[in-house]
């Protein structure tokens, strides 16, 4: 897959001479009576300066602002100005739009997938962006599991909107051929409605959040579950060996809730026995789903949990992100969008066996060829 190289970024430090009739949906702000001028480029431009590794503002323009960086640089930017300081890049973070950023990068990608690719959708709280003027940004993002890679963000103030946020989401996306998975929050009438409408399949877990449809599936697999068939899996890792039983069950007849869920074809369970240490503990969850076959039911339920260890565990560890005191503004929700897709080019990057994301990060800081090799990373 090529990708275009982007002449854009022009001088963002000194765009004093910005026409005055300039329309507002060309994204233009005044910055400390300065004019910033931003296209559907440039936001592309700015992630491959973010993307070499942004602990912080002042430590990212001093690695910038280097003359060496500066003539590697202008192979692929125009810098009329130099390469602007950190002040600039902080301001310009704070009035870019997210959405539009997003879709930028998304569209610059330009990643495809087969069909039967796992969705996952579910939200995670940005710790460091609440402030007096608002709380803590929750970010629900749609991540398509095979590619590691985010395929659509919605922010809500509160974790509990995502139940209204989900659906907007789904009208945002192409899902059409894959699998939508969610925990149990989003089990509601209204999204799986739209995941049908949009021609997906669906898992999605069963909780207290629905009391009468979990007592009747619960009691049938207590009484009946030795009945249906099995797929068994087992894993061990770290000193944890998790066996996991996965049940299917089709014939719905006996459900009185059914025609309620729209495409509902199946219920399931997962039973998981994780031993680590000498003990042993168990634990049963339940879902309802669109899906008949038992593995691609099984593949499902485990594919969604990479959108808790692949993605949100990597912000928060790889990219420090609940640390982060960027509050004013866009700037929380526009980093959140660079790291996302900073992972996402990281984890395509072939450095060699072993070599953890941190140190690719630190080596695409030192050397460029290495950011180049992450950048251009084939998704």
């Amino acid at each position: 897959m090529q990708r275009r190289r982007l002449h854009g970024y022009g001088g963002i430090r000194g765009a004093r001479a910005a026409p005055k009739n300039t329309e507002k949906s060309s994204a233009v702000q005044k910055t400390h009576g300065r004019v910033v001028v931003l296209d559907g480029r440039q936001p592309v431009c700015v992630l491959r300066l973010a993307l070499r590794s942004l602990p912080s503002l002042p430590f990212f323009s001093l690695f910038l602002g280097t003359a060496l960086r500066e003539e590697w640089l202008r192979k692929f930017l125009e810098l009329p100005h130099g390469i602007p300081d950190s002040d600039t890049f902080r301001r310009v973070f704070e009035r870019i739009n997210p959405e539009t950023l997003s879709e930028c990068l998304y569209d610059w990608l330009g990643c495809h997938w087969e069909k039967g690719t796992v969705i996952a959708i579910d939200g995670k709280t940005i710790c460091g962006s609440k402030s007096k003027s608002h709380k803590a940004y929750h970010v629900v993002s749609a991540f398509v599991a095979e590619h590691q890679l985010v395929l659509g963000e919605l922010v809500t103030e509160e974790k509990s909107n995502e139940i209204t946020a989900v659906p907007e989401l789904l009208d945002s996306l192409n899902v059409e051929g894959s699998i939508v998975t969610a925990d149990a929050m989003s089990c509601q009438k209204t999204i799986v409605q739209k995941i049908q409408d949009g021609k997906a399949d669906y898992v999605i877990g069963l909780k207290g959040n629905q009391p009468s449809l979990l007592e009747n599936i619960s009691l049938y697999f207590q009484d009946f579950s030795k009945d249906l068939p099995c797929h068994v899996t087992r894993d061990k890792d770290h000193g944890r060996i998790e066996k996991r039983e996965y049940r299917l069950l089709t014939d719905l007849s006996w459900l009185p809730e059914c025609s309620e869920w729209a495409g509902l074809k199946a219920v399931g369970s997962v039973c998981s026995t994780v031993t680590k240490n000498g003990t042993t503990s168990m634990d049963t969850r339940f879902f309802i789903t669109s899906l008949t076959d038992i593995e691609r039911f099984s593949y499902a339920v485990r594919k969604h949990w990479s959108i808790e260890n692949q993605l949100h565990w990597a912000l928060d560890i790889v990219f420090d992100e609940d640390s982060s005191k960027a509050r004013k503004d866009m700037s929380p929700l526009n980093l959140n969008i660079l790291r996302k897709t900073a992972l996402a080019l990281c984890k395509h990057a072939d450095f060699g066996p072993r070599v953890s994301m941190k140190k690719k990060r630190f080596s695409a800081a030192l050397d460029p060829d290495r950011f180049l090799a992450i950048l251009f990373a084939k998704l």
